[in-house]
């Protein structure tokens, strides 16, 4: 089953998506995900000049060797860019053998390990008394695992709580470079461990919540956090540090038995390798878009099984629904799944560009019966809304250095 064509599109129904389709020779086609928010373009070059002319020709069947052909074949290897573009070839591969066997790519991963993948929801609130009352409207809805993050008093801004703003587009107003953030340790200090104690007075526990540091601490900043963190027995805590040196993580567990999860940056598992197999980390985050795709991720998430290590993929609204659909059938098959990050599908604009049967029930998702990904692309749709450069956030400390965000 010969690829004929791979093309790329770069919409924006809201904010940006790069989305590939490949296509065969008998018209079947599959869908995936590439985008790389703040480099869209680059992926989407990568793609044009440098993926699809070597994938014209090849049988679309041939996954694995296609992955491997992707990867290794360029010499350069790994780096978001390449992993991105790998991606996506990877995810339209797997829709393309679903349709083909007339089977839901779960069925080819293996088959359901449960009937429908845990969620945890956002609640991001202006003040402690905010984010609870958002907590609460996500238990309504029927989710037990809820994400706390609230605004920092003495920062003008805040990771995660937007105030007025819907996503960083309106963030960035009209002047499309980087919005700059300050950050300060000791504030935040003052803020988390009173929001968790808030939280478990008010809601006890039947709800789990989770927090999110979002790499702002040192390792033994983070260290403290978890120890501050130990009564309130988080689900997880996402990001303490930054992992680049992988050791950082030895040190945080040392100290701290608050769960950690790490990972929406990685692109392979040459990343976590360390972190899995000395069990620095409970939960991780790779995302498929970012980590090369359903092939990517099945090889991180059978090699951190080992390690009684859970998957728990990172779920951004900078990663379009196609991937958000690819998650879906590796969680309800994967055995050592843990849950899934979720903000929803999309606004309306999304939905009428991605259109998908995928349900929400009781916290969890129903993930699609169709053949393969179960999820389709409107382009002309997507053509009505064109790409906007855009950038994440830019830290610095309040006297001016750059830090982590």
């Amino acid at each position: 089953m010969k690829i004929t064509d791979v093309k790329v599109f770069v919409t924006n129904p809201g904010r940006n998506f790069v989305t590939v389709k490949v296509i065969t020779e008998d018209g079947t086609y599959g869908l995936g995900d590439a985008t790389l928010n703040g480099r869209e373009m680059a992926v989407h070059t990568y793609i044009e000049e440098h993926v699809k002319p070597c994938l014209i020709g090849r049988d679309a069947h041939c996954i694995e060797d296609i992955w491997q052909y992707l990867y290794m074949g360029v010499y350069w290897r790994r780096g978001p860019i390449t992993m991105a573009a790998i991606a996506a070839i990877d995810m339209a591969l797997w829709d393309i053998k679903g349709k083909v066997a007339g089977l839901p790519v779960y069925q080819l991963l293996g088959g359901k390990c449960r009937q429908g993948v845990r969620l945890y929801a956002h609640a991001n609130g202006e003040t402690i008394e905010d984010t609870l009352d958002k907590a609460a409207q996500c238990i309504e809805q029927g989710f037990d695992a809820i994400r706390l993050q609230a605004a920092i008093p003495g920062l003008k801004e805040t990771y995660g709580v937007l105030g007025d703003k819907k996503d960083y587009f309106e963030l960035q107003g009209n002047r499309p470079l980087p919005p700059e953030q300050e950050w300060s340790t000791k504030k935040y200090f003052k803020l988390v461990p009173e929001l968790f104690a808030q939280a478990k007075a008010r809601f006890g526990d039947d709800v789990e919540f989770l927090h999110d540091t979002h790499s702002r601490l040192t390792p033994i900043e983070s260290a403290k956090l978890g120890k501050l963190l130990e009564p309130y027995d988080l689900l997880f805590l996402e990001d303490a540090s930054i992992a680049e040196n992988q050791e950082n993580y030895k040190l945080i567990r040392h100290h701290t038995t608050t769960p950690l999860a790490l990972g929406e940056t990685y692109n392979t598992i040459w990343d976590c390798k360390d972190l899995i197999q000395n069990q620095w980390i409970d939960y991780i985050r790779t995302a498929a878009t970012h980590a090369g795709g359903i092939t990517g991720m099945k090889k991180i998430a059978d090699f951190a099984a080992i390690y009684n290590i859970r998957t728990a993929p990172h779920g951004a609204p900078d990663l379009s629904p196609i991937c958000f659909a690819a998650h879906m059938h590796l969680n309800i098959s994967t055995h050592n799944f843990g849950i899934q990050e979720f903000v929803g599908f999309g606004n309306e604009i999304s939905q009428t560009i991605f259109k998908h049967d995928m349900r929400l029930e009781n916290g969890m998702i129903i993930v699609s019966d169709a053949p393969g990904l179960g999820i389709e692309f409107d382009e002309v749709q997507a053509e009505k809304y064109t790409y906007k450069r855009s950038y994440l956030p830019v830290s610095r400390l309040e006297d001016g250095t750059l830090w982590h965000w």
